[in-house]
């Protein structure tokens, strides 16, 4: 060991500071100064990108001082131990890995609180958002030109590119449309998923946003109610390289639920409003299934609505599972106990329905009344299958 049968000069040789190669030096300062910026980096299922990613961003951030906060939605392809060992290596390289939880917002909301930067940057890891605009967004927010730089694929020099099918770019635009009409934000792009934002404008907004669905910066503009100095710069948005999009068609109804909320000033949460659309398709296949039941099978009323109950139960189950609780998502045998455990909780409902519906239909027959008697049996059980599944079917772990 040092020091056993040493000389005081060779001890002293022993323990002080080997000199640093200046390319060692620069990386170990930058590396250790506070940050400045920090890149929030929602991921599911991005093992791949995630390393290309971060190599990218060494290159165009050079005298920056950054981090990369990686909040990952416990990915089964191993992305979170992918970050983990780019972390062992780099330590401006952060895991958040979200047990239980689950949702894009949500994942921005804990990675932007997790900073301590002065600036917070929000951006896909799939490598379709342009990382070389990360400086000049750097720049504009340094020189107090804004608190919010958005980029944007319509503004001029920016376009869609390749990343978006045409399905999913006509979606966008109607997405953008709404949103600017109706919560008159002043953006081109409210639907996109890249920007920059002075971190104490997140801490003052947060108690505002919703964990709920994908569209974080919507949310983050309406919530400000014309409070923030936005700026916009364009971009093409890039084609994935690896993996697939998480975007699925249930999104439609996501973006739904936040533009009904932000209407009514966030008087009623998302899942609420996406709870209840959900309920409001299942009226609609309730009635096709009544109907069915009376004209095609030739039932009795009060065994067609009984059976219209159940199948709407069991799509509204689906529907709910896959959108509204995305977050505490069933799956394999859980999700099957969780069917039986929503036809249970809803049983008093089901007896509500049936009995209201029936009582409706015994005292005013005829074709016009079926559908207001099941109407009627089939909103008395909405408030009470909320509030029964809310803590009992889909239960926080």
């Amino acid at each position: 060991m040092p020091g056993d049968g040493a000389s005081p000069s060779e001890l002293a040789a022993s323990v002080a500071p080997r000199t640093a190669t200046p390319a060692a030096a620069t990386t170990t300062a930058a590396t250790l100064a506070p940050a400045t910026l920090s890149i929030v980096l929602p991921t599911f299922n991005e093992r791949d990108n995630v390393p290309v990613l971060v190599e990218r961003l060494d290159k165009v951030l050079v005298g920056v001082a950054w981090e990369v906060i990686v909040v990952d939605d416990n990915s089964p392809d191993g992305t979170a131990d992918a970050a983990r060992a780019l972390a062992a290596r780099d330590p401006r390289v952060r895991v958040i890995r979200r047990v239980g939880r689950r949702g894009l917002s949500g994942a921005c909301i804990e990675g932007m609180l997790a900073s301590s930067a002065d600036f917070v940057a929000v951006m896909d890891a799939d490598l379709q958002h342009d990382e070389t605009l990360l400086p000049k967004m750097l720049a504009t927010l340094s020189a107090d030109e804004a608190d919010l730089v958005v980029a944007s694929r319509h503004v001029e020099g920016g376009a869609v590119g390749n990343g978006l099918s045409s399905v999913r770019a006509s979606g966008s635009g109607l997405a953008n449309t709404l949103a600017r009409r109706l919560l008159q934000v002043d953006l081109s792009d409210p639907m996109s998923g890249f920007f920059m934002i002075r971190r104490r404008e997140v801490e003052r907004l947060a108690p505002r946003l919703s964990a709920q669905g994908f569209k974080i910066l919507l949310d983050i503009a309406a919530s400000a109610r014309g409070e923030l100095r936005i700026a916009e710069l364009p971009y093409v948005f890039r084609e994935r390289l690896h993996g697939q999009s998480k975007l699925d068609t249930l999104v439609a109804l996501d973006f739904l639920g936040l533009l009904l909320s932000k209407l009514v000033g966030d008087f009623v949460s998302v899942r609420f409003l996406m709870f209840m659309m959900v309920g409001a398709s299942g009226v609609v296949v309730h009635m096709l299934a009544l109907f069915g039941g009376l004209e095609l099978l030739g039932l009795e009323f009060q065994s067609a609505q009984t059976a219209a109950t159940f199948v709407a139960m069991t799509t509204n189950f689906y529907l709910n599972n896959r959108l509204t609780y995305r977050d505490r998502r069933l799956k394999g045998w859980r999700a099957l106990r969780g069917l039986l455990s929503f036809y249970l909780v809803c049983s008093f409902g089901v007896i509500a329905n049936v009995g209201v519906a029936t009582l409706v239909y015994e005292e005013n027959a005829g074709r016009l009344m079926t559908g207001i008697a099941g109407a009627a049996g089939a909103v008395m059980g909405a408030v009470w299958n909320y509030a029964a599944s809310s803590v009992l079917t889909w239960r926080k772990a």
